[in-house]
């Protein structure tokens, strides 16, 4: 029997039973496995895929949804990915098209690198920002910041749910509430009782990623990342909005090293809601 031809392979939803595929896909193209990642982006968010009749899958990306359940104000999509022996041969630019127009007239933000930002532009999605991402082990100081910082509790997330819309622009309840299970660490800055900031770090590899980042200013935001970087032995990675120029010189000096940029993009707006001031890092650039 002939093998079809990749356009006319199905796109299906991605499940939980994918995981180990696209970790596989992941692995292909270079990129570490991070199946805690692929775990978290399959579960909180829409993933969908084109099965290889060999094995495996041709390609995978994952589309995670921000609103209301009566209305979706903006999706996010992430880990784009196409398989090695499959690449350049239209099959990215297929399963882009297909979620653009599931999506219908929902707002759309991605983190394109280098490779993929032409595809996306081709696309109809216009560059409105950059994101450093920066790595290494966090050398501690002995500043003390005018911001108490702890581990936050049950009793926490909905203040931070509330602080998190603020900011962010949209409702994030599914991936929010599922910080707590996925992420190492989780704290909460405060100021007379009322919750400021919060942050999280999660296992990523060998490294602890910091992120979401939602602070109330600089200060606020170097306590929290002083504060994680002090509950672990790992490399710390970070992905910051370059506008927060103050933050990436600090962090830089504190021992974590530039080491790529990713343009940020969007579809349908000409700029993310929210407010930019306190957003300083996503919870992961696949999912915003």
């Amino acid at each position: 029997m002939p093998t079809p031809s990749l356009a006319a392979l199905p796109i299906r939803r991605l499940t939980l039973r994918d995981l180990h595929a696209c970790a596989d896909l992941s692995e292909d193209r270079g990129w570490p496995r991070e199946d805690h990642k692929w775990g978290l982006l399959l579960t909180a968010g829409k993933g969908f895929g084109i099965d290889d009749p060999e094995g495996g899958l041709v390609a995978a990306c994952v589309v995670t949804e921000y609103g209301s359940w009566e209305r979706l104000e903006l999706g996010a999509i992430g880990m784009v990915l196409v398989a090695g022996r499959h690449a350049r041969q239209g099959v990215g630019r297929r399963l882009m098209r297909h979620v653009v127009s599931l999506m219908g007239t929902t707002p759309l933000t991605l983190h394109a690198t280098p490779y993929g930002r032409p595809l996306y532009e081709e696309l109809g999605f216009k560059v409105t920002g950059r994101a450093e991402m920066l790595t290494g082990t966090f050398l501690p100081e002995g500043t003390a910041y005018g911001v108490r910082t702890r581990a936050a509790t049950a009793e926490d997330l909905p203040a931070i749910l509330r602080l998190d819309e603020e900011v962010f622009g949209a409702d994030r309840t599914p991936l929010i509430t599922r910080l707590p299970a996925f992420a190492d660490q989780l704290r909460v800055a405060e100021e007379d009782g009322l919750i400021i900031g919060y942050a999280a770090a999660w296992p990523n590899v060998d490294t602890h990623v910091v992120g979401p980042l939602i602070a109330r200013d600089t200060e606020t935001a170097k306590a929290l990342i002083a504060a994680l970087a002090a509950g672990t032995d790992r490399r710390l990675r970070t992905d910051i909005d370059v506008r927060h120029e103050e933050l990436l010189a600090w962090a830089k000096a504190r021992g974590l090293a530039s080491v790529a940029f990713n343009a940020v993009m969007t579809y349908g707006i000409t700029e993310l809601p929210g407010d930019w001031t306190r957003r300083f890092a996503p919870l992961t650039v696949a999912a915003g």
